[in-house]
């Protein structure tokens, strides 16, 4: 186990990919090797309430553009979190497309591991992140991730989920693939154990910098990175 330090910044990582890519998955896992030094946000929490619209509207608001999100309130929590600073998270709930109430204080750790579809479309919101991740994932293996995710956790029919995917195709390619270029590590689904490596190493190299670990676990953490990254399940 890591030994927990305080620290007065955060170091930010972004996971980006489309739909279904493993976002959350990735980040779920990497916080399970880090502990106490890491963290997880989504995106997702910043979408844009649609309480002032009826239900029936709602359904037709294009959820699947970078301007659905609020970004000045992403920003301002990312901007806290990179200052070390506790913070205000909303939580949006996706059944009703709507902000809950009640908004989480949050408090950042020494990494901060956000996932989302464009956190690096936006340069002021890129240049938040010491390291960008961008998840390359098959159409077909993201559908049936989205189709798992949203007939279970969001009450859609698969029909629906299929539908919706047809249509979200082509702002993927518009606003998601694009983001690849400003990617420091871009990693290919099935994953390689080099691609693994490296990640395990850009990792460390942020935990050494600020002084969050021996060198003599460097082996030892990437081994247990490529355990955890070997499942053969993922999710969105």
């Amino acid at each position: 186990m890591i030994a927990t330090q305080q620290t007065t910044t955060s170091q930010m990582i972004a996971i980006v990919g489309g739909t279904g890519a493993g976002k959350g998955w990735v980040a779920g896992r990497l916080c399970q090797l880090l502990g106490e030094q890491a963290c997880h946000l989504s995106l997702d929490d910043f979408y844009r309430d649609r309480s002032n619209l009826a239900p029936g509207r709602r359904a037709q608001v294009n959820f699947d553009i970078p301007s659905a999100i609020d970004w000045t309130s992403a920003e301002q929590v990312l901007h806290n979190c990179a200052s070390g600073q506790a913070t205000r998270v909303p939580r949006y709930d996706f059944i009703t497309h709507t902000r809950l109430s009640a908004r989480e204080d949050w408090h950042p750790k020494p990494l901060v591991l956000v996932e989302g579809l464009w956190l690096l479309w936006r340069e002021s919101t890129r240049r938040l992140f010491t390291l960008k991740i961008y998840l390359d994932c098959p159409a077909s293996v993201r559908l049936s991730r989205r189709r798992l995710r949203d007939i279970t956790e969001r009450g859609r029919t698969a029909a629906a989920v299929d539908r919706r995917f047809e249509i979200i195709a082509p702002f993927h390619e518009r606003y998601v693939e694009p983001q690849k270029k400003w990617a420091d590590l871009i990693l290919t689904q099935p994953f390689r154990k080099s691609d693994i490596t490296q990640l395990a190493d850009r990792l460390w190299s942020l935990l050494q910098a600020r002084s969050l670990s021996s060198a003599w676990m460097h082996e030892t953490f990437r081994k247990n990175l490529l355990t955890l990254m070997e499942a053969d399940e993922y999710s969105n």
